[in-house]
């Protein structure tokens, strides 16, 4: 995965809460072997119409919005079922921070093994950027080193974050690099109980 220590980039604002994962990707998509690709599904249902042709009521397929990198959304996000592909859906589209007063579990979790910095804040603060980010673009720096946020108008915010994750995103490690790190000791352990001659 991507190491991340920070990143800058433009906020896409998607005020609502409760969004679950059939509407980050909904379940048709799910057919995929690859982690790659589903970023074209994303939020598929509001960007779409029934014939495959762009919605123009949905913001994220208004032109201002193009290369978002940091999503700024509501309550509970990503609730309901547990699929992975939610998280692969909006890294392949492109969101690398993900801001929220509040995630589901599971989401959360998904999200970060996948390298996505998901962060919980106050309501009322996001709620300022988005407003800002509805009237045109508007840019955060994310450090995720110092565990603060810098915006335009040059506020600082802090938040919080497993320790855990913060040092595997930002070194780029996903599980299967932490195995490989002790691949030494598992070869001994192997050797000593016989499993490979």
């Amino acid at each position: 995965m991507e190491a991340m220590r920070k990143h800058t980039g433009f906020i896409y604002p998607l005020d609502r809460d409760n969004i679950d994962t059939d509407q980050i990707i909904p379940k048709q998509f799910l057919k995929r072997i690859e982690r790659t690709g589903f970023g074209q599904f994303l939020f598929y249902n509001w960007r779409f119409d029934e014939n495959g042709n762009e919605r123009n009521d949905f913001s994220l397929n208004d032109p201002k919005y193009k290369g978002a990198s940091i999503l700024l959304t509501g309550e509970n996000f990503g609730c309901g079922s547990s699929r992975e592909h939610a998280p692969w859906a909006l890294l392949d589209y492109g969101f690398k921070v993900i801001i929220a007063p509040s995630f589901a579990d599971i989401f959360y979790n998904n999200s970060l093994k996948n390298g996505i910095v998901v962060i919980q804040l106050e309501k009322e603060q996001i709620q300022k950027w988005i407003e800002k980010a509805e009237q045109s673009k508007y840019e955060l720096q994310i450090d995720l080193e110092n565990q603060k946020i810098i915006d335009e108008d040059n506020n600082i915010v802090h938040f919080d974050f497993p320790q855990d994750h913060k040092e595997k995103i930002m070194n780029g490690w996903d599980e299967i690099d932490l195995t490989l790190k002790l691949s030494d000791k598992i070869d001994t352990y192997e050797k000593s109980r016989g499993i490979f001659a």
